[in-house]
């Protein structure tokens, strides 16, 4: 069945679709330039609210197997890609990608003209999109607000045995941030992303882990003078909508790429290691630059390709945030060393970065 993708820019795109769709779906259209990995992309909470365009033109020719979740359901809103594999070739396979979406009633739009649909995106910008049965666009104005709520969890678990213990808190986590930290000896309890500070006190952790997730960090001002709280008093580690909101909650700034970074391969330039490392990224928003003037941060982590903000440390207390995800999935693990420094800083409980 035809279908079509109206962006708000003005253009549309045809395509055929392989997942159904019931009338249409919206959300803001964005692209994922990596090769391999669209199982862990679709089920990232931070694409909630979403549609992915892949830019790689065959997407779904190793399936979808039962191990490579980053959560417990796909969180976009559609997908867009050049060719659809209707098989799975590989022996972990267990459905084909056309047969995940569907059991999710999530659709995919095939056959469409990805490299144009990319070249609009970087031109015109992140912007909302429908994909609709109908040739007429009617393309909505705003993006869904505040999918945080939407995607963190509701109660309180807690995962490992070990030592230390790290409270993760839940913007949108994805599992391979909870498996490298259990991987590491520790044992992390996962509260909601508006937990008190005086329930986590009441948890007694070693240290705090702010972790990714959808949407503007600014959604969250409300939370700013309790993360504040939170981060000054404990060693922290925040990811990507985390270190956004560390940058927020010191009195800095963020604002919206034109098009974000969404890929496998992002070079990011680490100023302590004199050395870039590749990474896997996931964002729209980054910190300004020039507004973290004044405050206690040096900027430890650079994007090789536009120069942009990837990651701080606090001069005196044990915070590190970056912009990358250290845990990759998809991508290269470069960055892993990342939850290491991380760790030493609980055990020693004081600031290893400086």
């Amino acid at each position: 069945m035809k279908a079509y993708l109206h962006v708000a820019s003005g253009k549309t795109f045809s395509g055929e679709l392989a997942a159904p769709l019931e009338e249409k779906v919206s959300g803001e259209i964005v692209f994922f330039t990596g090769m391999t990995g669209y199982q862990e992309v679709l089920t990232d909470p931070s694409y909630k609210n979403q549609i992915i365009v892949f830019t790689y033109p065959l997407i779904g020719n190793y399936g979808i197997n039962e191990d490579d979740f980053e959560s417990k359901r796909p969180h976009v809103e559609a997908v867009v890609v050049y060719e659809a594999s209707g098989t799975g070739f590989h022996y972990g396979a267990k459905y084909s990608l056309a047969e995940y979406l569907q059991h999710w009633n999530i659709p995919l739009l095939t056959h469409v003209d990805t490299r144009a649909l990319v070249k609009e995106i970087r031109t015109a910008g992140t912007m909302m999109a429908e994909l609709s049965l109908s040739p007429i666009p009617a393309v909505a104005d705003e993006e869904a607000a505040f999918p945080v709520r939407a995607v963190s969890t509701k109660t309180i678990e807690t995962y490992g045995h070990g030592d230390p213990h790290l409270v993760l808190i839940d913007f949108g986590y994805k599992k391979s941030i909870l498996q490298s930290l259990l991987a590491r000896g520790c044992r992390v309890t996962v509260v909601p992303h508006d937990t008190a500070p005086e329930a986590i006190d009441a948890l007694k952790p070693d240290g705090l882990v702010l972790s990714n997730g959808p949407g503007d960090p600014k959604q969250l001002s409300h939370q700013l003078p309790a993360i504040r709280q939170l981060i000054d008093r404990y060693p922290t580690l925040a990811i990507c909508l985390g270190h956004q909101l560390v940058a927020l909650a010191y009195g800095a700034d963020t604002e919206k790429l034109r098009f974000g970074h969404r890929g496998a391969n992002q070079p990011v330039w680490d100023a302590v290691k004199q050395k870039v490392m590749m990474t896997s990224q996931n964002h729209s928003y980054v910190v300004k630059e020039e507004s973290l003037a004044g405050k206690p941060f040096d900027i430890r982590f650079i994007n090789v390709n536009d120069g942009s903000v990837e990651g701080i440390v606090h001069r005196h207390k044990p915070i590190l945030s970056v912009q990358y995800h250290p845990e990759a999935h998809p991508g290269p693990q470069d960055t892993g060393y990342i939850f290491d420094e991380f760790l030493q800083t609980v055990f020693k409980g004081e600031n290893v970065y400086a």
